[in-house]
């Protein structure tokens, strides 16, 4: 099965600070994940939203799966992978975050993984890239 790749590059009118703040809080994400559940399992080991974080999803009436906060960078940085459940495997998301010249800023948003079974990453991969971005251009802070 082959790796699927997920990449969202959006721009947007607030500060580096507000967009990291608020995309680093679990339960922050229902806004940008449709139809998903999203639940704190953990604080991180240094910070509440940092390493070793983690968080149950659960989209529509699926098995929930847990995500795993594995980097961090505040205001640059955050990686995570899926660590438990989960039709698909060596799942690692990756959010950077950077200012734009002329004040904003900017978030890469980075998904890669494979499917378990026969053409779950494919349809994985279109469902997460649309639902993503409709929520993050739906995103008002």
């Amino acid at each position: 099965m082959a790796i699927q790749k997920v990449e969202i590059i959006k721009e947007f009118d607030f500060s580096v600070e507000k967009l990291y703040s608020f995309l680093s809080e679990h339960e922050n994400l229902e806004k940008i994940f449709p139809l998903t559940s999203i639940k704190r399992v953990s604080d991180g080991i240094e910070s509440r939203n940092g390493v070793g974080s983690s968080r149950k999803i659960r989209v529509l009436f699926g098995f929930p799966f847990i995500e795993t906060i594995t980097s961090v960078i505040e205001n640059k940085v955050i990686e995570y992978r899926i660590t438990e459940g989960s039709p698909l495997k060596d799942h690692i998301g990756k959010m950077e975050f950077s200012t734009l010249p002329g004040g904003g800023c900017k978030l890469q948003y980075t998904i890669e993984f494979e499917g378990k079974f026969p053409l779950i990453g494919e349809i994985v991969k279109i469902l997460l890239d649309r639902g993503i971005r409709d929520g993050l251009n739906g995103l008002q802070l």
